[in-house]
């Protein structure tokens, strides 16, 4: 991480799990171990939720985001959820392009990109996900899948905007697998997305942009990862379903 230039954001992606009695008890277990962070520290909840999570975190330094939104204000649109919608609610940020939502509900580059810009219309910190398939890095093709979504998912961002847009890189083959790419695997991948928005945008920006890495971080693995320059901070899927492993993750980030 290279906290001098940009922001480290640790975000939860609690994914399909936990009813709303639950999501409280497990805010309420997080917050005395996110108390003095030196990080962004985010629960990103399931929709039913949200309103909950958002109770939950008033007065401390957690920030709510949800999983998904849908690129329209308003509209036939049946079990789709906007931004507006998430924002009237308190949410501050929104994870977009998540694997298993491209792989499991045929999210393309090109629904990611028009959802990216409905998050921000609505003033929503994104945090966009990108990465390469098991198939895809054995192939060798690791840097142009990365570059693709990139230039897809950020086409008509203004720089302003990427400015505002966090960066998961996410590799498929480590999500939910117990694989986790390598420290300098991570530093690559970040590295090279960070190479990526600098001939789209400028050097300011990509310097500026947050780049996490998820895909397996957890409690054990943490502080490696996080320790490469270009990774600045993570989307933890399984670990922040568990307070105490999440809170070691925040502490590695908060070094």
């Amino acid at each position: 991480m290279n906290k001098n230039v940009r922001k480290a954001v640790i975000a939860g992606n609690w994914k399909m799990n936990k009813t709303r009695p639950e999501a409280k008890e497990l805010i309420e277990a997080i917050k005395p171990l996110a108390e003095n962070a030196g990080c962004e520290v985010v629960v990103c909840v399931p929709f039913t939720n949200l309103e909950t999570a958002v109770n939950a975190v008033k007065g401390t330094n957690i920030h709510v985001g949800a999983q998904n939104c849908h690129f329209e204000k308003s509209g036939a649109f049946t079990g789709e959820i906007s931004a507006d919608m998430l924002v009237e609610l308190g949410v501050e940020y929104v994870i977009l392009g998540h694997s298993e939502r491209r792989q499991y509900f045929g999210e393309t580059d090109e629904t990611v990109n028009k959802r990216l810009k409905a998050a921000l219309a609505a003033g929503l910190k994104p945090i966009v996900c990108v990465g390469e398939l098991l198939w895809e890095r054995e192939c060798g093709i690791t840097e142009e899948v990365l570059g693709k979504q990139c230039k897809l998912d950020f086409f008509g961002i203004s720089p302003e905007d990427m400015r505002k847009t966090v960066i998961a890189y996410e590799p498929v083959w480590a999500i939910g697998t117990g694989r986790t790419a390598t420290a300098d695997q991570a530093q690559e991948a970040c590295k090279y997305i960070r190479d990526v928005i600098a001939s789209i945008f400028g050097a300011d920006v990509a310097e500026a942009v947050t780049v996490q890495y998820g895909g397996s971080m957890n409690a054990k693995n943490a502080a490696e990862l996080l320790s490469k320059v270009d990774v600045d901070g993570g989307l933890i899927g399984g670990a922040s379903l568990k307070a105490p492993d999440f809170g070691e993750i925040i502490k590695a980030a908060s070094v």
